[in-house]
């Protein structure tokens, strides 16, 4: 049975996202490696999702998944993140030709039991699973288009000027906007109030992305 998490589970690269996929159910977000470093959209995104959800990072054992989380811990409020650690399995992945430069397996090369013990170790909150079972309220990519945030004659800049008044990078994402939007909604921070400007508008015009 499946983990179900309420913060939001950050890890380094897809084939870790994958695994932990097999694992737990709820957002799990990537760093891209290093490229946490140069992108300021993903950490703001990340540093939203830590003030109103929480995070829990899982990383490495090796160097590099502690520079990770040292940069992750340097733009989240104190108090907002959980660190699971994995323990020092030397080995490779089936994937791999050769193991990593230390030698160890990450955490895509770990069972699921010691995934799951790492999460609940870190103080993972599960959620209750009558919760987790209720239907997902929050807006579609449908809803978007309804309001002229997408595909339609202006988006772009729409998106743009809705992403400035929520504290979020203006060059975010369709896809990133309406993710973070629905997380703001459900942790009650903002109202269906704030799309009253957007409604109603002719997306008849293409937008191109």
């Amino acid at each position: 049975m499946k983990l179900r998490l309420k913060e939001v589970l950050v890890v380094e690269g897809r084939y870790d996202k994958n695994t932990l996929s097999q694992v737990v159910e709820g957002t799990i977000i990537e760093t891209g490696g290093f490229g946490i470093f140069r992108d300021p959209e993903r950490a703001a995104l990340l540093r939203m999702y830590a003030e109103t959800r929480g995070l829990i990072v899982l990383t490495d054992s090796d160097s590099a998944g502690f520079l990770i989380r040292n940069r992750i811990r340097s733009f989240v409020p104190r108090g907002s993140v959980k660190h699971a650690y994995i323990p020092d399995i030397h080995g490779k992945e089936r994937r791999k030709n050769s193991p990593s430069k230390e030698g160890k397996l990450g955490v895509e090369g770990m069972p699921p039991e010691i995934l799951r013990d790492a999460l609940i170790r870190a103080g993972a909150t599960l959620e209750d699973e009558g919760a987790a079972d209720t239907p997902d309220s929050g807006l579609s990519k449908a809803d978007f288009y309804a309001m002229g945030l997408s595909g339609g004659k202006g988006s772009r800049e729409k998106r743009r000027l809705l992403a400035k008044q929520l504290g979020l990078p203006e060059r975010i994402s369709a896809d990133g906007l309406l993710e973070a939007v629905n997380v703001l909604l459900a942790s009650g921070r903002i109202g269906m109030d704030v799309f009253d400007a957007y409604c109603g508008d002719d997306p008849d015009q293409q937008d191109t992305r």
